[in-house]
């Protein structure tokens, strides 16, 4: 299963209490669902949402690999979303606000792989630890940003960022899933934050409406001109001889990128 947590780019959360929309979160053409007992659960509904789960799973599970988003190791009803994550048909546990490997390998007990969700200057400090226990790392960004009391902007994230990619790099994990875009109707807002995503290692992110799938996965896309330039290099290369491509030279690392290029032309999540 954790290969296939590996292929995802872009998944969907659902509120875990709205049980009817599971099956059209499904079929909204998301690379997974994220069923949320977390922020999109009020408390005095999480003990329902969670004991109507192993019923209602199947409309999304139907649809393609499913995540539960359980509630954080610190609260009241975490020990009962792991029991009840057991027994259902996930590719993975997503853990908010992990802060240690500990907590990471705890969740993970039930059998299912872990995505770490890292939203805090403590789960930052120990990206590293956490990343050798997790299956994949994600980045909270907007939890983050309220921990620290920066702007949730690129320039403020971009150390998190880039801390969150090299930890999974380390660890010999996928390139991590990058923090929503909250605002749900701006299309090339949400392109464009997808392509800085890119741009700074991640391969996939975490959306909010069945809205932001098109053009979030227009962003994760190499560009035409990318994927010309990619071509052009490694038909230039062909021999091995040094060469030089629209004036540049090109040399291992260049080729290794426009083959990443490429492969993100079949597989938009694949680092580039």
């Amino acid at each position: 299963m954790t290969a296939a947590i590996a292929r995802i780019c872009l998944p969907l959360f659902v509120p875990g209490d709205r049980p009817e929309r599971f099956a059209k979160a499904a079929a909204a053409g998301a690379d997974a669902v994220c069923i949320d007992l977390e922020d999109a659960v009020s408390p005095a509904a999480k003990a329902g949402a969670r004991a109507r789960l192993a019923q209602e799973i199947a409309a999304a599970a139907a649809g393609g690999p499913v995540l539960l988003r359980v509630n954080a190791a610190d609260t009241p009803w975490h020990g009962e979303d792991l029991a009840a994550a057991a027994a259902l048909p996930l590719a993975a546990i997503m853990l908010p606000k992990a802060e240690s490997a500990a907590q990471v390998r705890a969740a993970a007990a039930g059998g299912h792989p872990v995505v770490a969700l890292i939203e805090s200057a403590r789960g930052l400090d120990r990206a590293a630890e956490i990343a050798q226990a997790a299956a994949r790392l994600a980045f909270g960004s907007i939890d983050y940003a309220a921990d620290l009391g920066i702007g949730h902007t690129r320039f403020a994230l971009a150390q998190a960022r880039g801390a969150l990619v090299l930890a999974s790099r380390l660890a010999g994990l996928p390139p991590p899933i990058d923090g929503v875009t909250t605002a749900i109707r701006d299309a090339a807002l949400i392109e464009d934050d997808a392509r800085h995503a890119v741009e700074m290692g991640f391969g996939g992110k975490l959306l909010i409406h069945p809205g932001q799938i098109a053009p979030a996965r227009a962003g994760f896309a190499p560009s035409d001109e990318e994927t010309g330039w990619a071509r052009r290099v490694l038909d230039a290369a062909g021999d091995g001889a040094a060469v030089a491509v629209d004036g540049a030279m090109v040399d291992a690392p260049v080729i290794a990128r426009a083959q990443a290029l490429l492969a993100r032309v079949q597989d938009p999540g694949a680092s580039a």
